[in-house]
């Protein structure tokens, strides 16, 4: 029994002491690749979907990829939006991340980007899902989705400079 109390107490005392900046999602701060902060160009070309209608064949946006106070943000300077992002994973260069935001008056959009990041260029997949709720019982009315294939360029940030 006394060993277990002093267990316990070693674990909060430790705990206590870790001063790591934690993402909701459970990925460190300091495990982002600080490539993926700054400026992005990015082109996107639909691959699939079940909404020709909702979603667009291709798209070029602006990203900025910044952290904030142990938050990353997304922010959109040609659109307006902005959103903090949730990682999920970190391996290497991999990066997925994602947001959810609402869409409307009734409808929710989940964004979740997979990327590698290769210096100053990424390629991967942007996987969005569109959520319909009734306005009476708030019930799932719709699910409408899409999968782009995207390649974003550093137009400025941190690692553009040779060397970083």
């Amino acid at each position: 029994m006394k060993k277990i109390f002093t267990l316990i107490l070693i674990f909060f005392a430790v705990s206590g002491c870790v001063n790591a900046e934690v993402l909701q999602a459970g990925v460190s701060v300091e495990e982002v690749p600080k490539a993926l902060f700054g400026t992005w160009r990015v082109n996107a070309k639909l691959d699939k979907t079940n909404s020709y209608s909702t979603f667009k064949p291709q798209s070029a946006d602006c990203w900025n990829l910044s952290r904030v106070d142990g938050r990353i943000s997304l922010d959109n300077p040609l659109s307006g939006a902005k959103a903090d992002i949730s990682v999920n994973t970190v391996e290497g260069n991999l990066v997925i991340f994602s947001k959810k935001t609402p869409y409307g008056s009734n409808k929710i959009l989940t964004d979740t980007v997979h990327i590698r990041i290769d210096g100053n260029n990424f390629s991967g997949i942007n996987s969005l899902t569109l959520e319909s709720f009734s306005l009476v019982d708030k019930h799932l009315m719709k699910t409408e989705t899409a999968t782009y294939i995207i390649k974003g360029e550093k137009i400025s940030g941190e690692s553009i400079l040779a060397g970083d």
